[in-house]
């Protein structure tokens, strides 16, 4: 059988996860025909369909997908290997995932002090729920992510975090309201559920008046003052105010690290054991 060529190995990796041989022109900066002829070498290659072609992009085949597990692992050893032999430290590239009050509570911490350790580095981050991070770690298409835990004293918590209720002022004008309206992210995401719950356990009646997939647009509309939201506590900006009065108390969350399953690369191995050590501090 004909050896995995790495370039052609790292060119199919990047179109798996971009979900369109368009997109993953644009991302590494070679023309379409280029990655089209390189897809069609790896495919005689291996003797098997790796890609599946339609009007709205590219999907992996059954085949694909076992390579993609293999070409993670391949490409990862082979970028350490070179890193070794060389000399030049850690080098290479990880996705990482992190929901968005996260993002905006640690990441610059966290970023800005595995970058000093490992500048040769590469850290992609995609921002979303834990909800929608799950499903990216089960496809590979990132290879750790910060994730949200109902018990903050279950194993592997790292880090504990008040959930709060948000307002425009500690007395929002919204309380008054009979029906407090809530402004909150989708229903499968673990404060909108807590927040339900919470409302429903004193009888307080609520709608979810607004919805919103990022942290922007539920500030946006609390400083609105037509809303109260639910953050965690380090995420409130500084011109918002935790409510207490006439709201039932939410509860404390966990904040856990998860892993793709397979092979983990020496770059997400490090950003792994960086966070672990940094997040607790921060």
């Amino acid at each position: 059988m004909a050896s995995l060529d790495i370039a052609l190995l790292r060119s199919f990796m990047i179109i798996a996860r971009s979900g369109s041989i368009s997109a993953a022109s644009a991302r590494i900066g070679r023309t379409q025909s280029a990655l089209s002829m390189q897809m069609r070498r790896l495919e005689d290659e291996v003797g098997q369909p790796l890609l599946h072609r339609s009007g709205s992009g590219v999907r992996v085949t059954a085949a694909g997908e076992r390579l993609l597990v293999h070409a993670e692992r391949i490409v990862a050893a082979h970028d350490e290997a070179v890193a070794d032999l060389v000399g030049t430290g850690l080098i290479g590239k990880v996705r990482f995932g992190c929901p968005e009050d996260y993002c905006y509570a640690f990441l610059p911490g966290l970023v800005r002090s595995f970058c000093a350790y490992h500048p040769a580095v590469e850290v992609e981050i995609i921002a979303a729920p834990t909800s929608e991070l799950q499903p990216l770690l089960h496809r590979h298409q990132i290879e750790l992510a910060l994730v949200s835990v109902p018990d903050a004293a279950a194993p592997g918590v790292i880090r504990s975090e008040s959930l709060v209720w948000v307002g425009d002022g500690p007395e929002p004008e919204v309380l008054r309201q009979d029906v407090l309206p809530l402004a909150l992210a989708a229903p499968n995401t673990l404060d909108h559920r807590l927040a339900c719950y919470a409302m429903a356990s004193i009888g307080r009646r609520y709608r979810v008046a607004y919805a919103a997939n990022g942290l922007a647009g539920l500030i946006s509309v609390v400083r609105s003052g037509q809303a109260v939201s639910v953050m965690t506590r380090t995420a409130v900006p500084p011109d918002l105010a935790i409510v207490s009065d006439r709201l039932p108390p939410l509860t404390t969350i966990g904040i856990t690290l998860a892993f793709a399953d397979g092979h983990r690369s020496a770059a997400a191995e490090a950003l792994g054991n960086h966070i672990r050590s940094v997040l607790p501090t921060l």
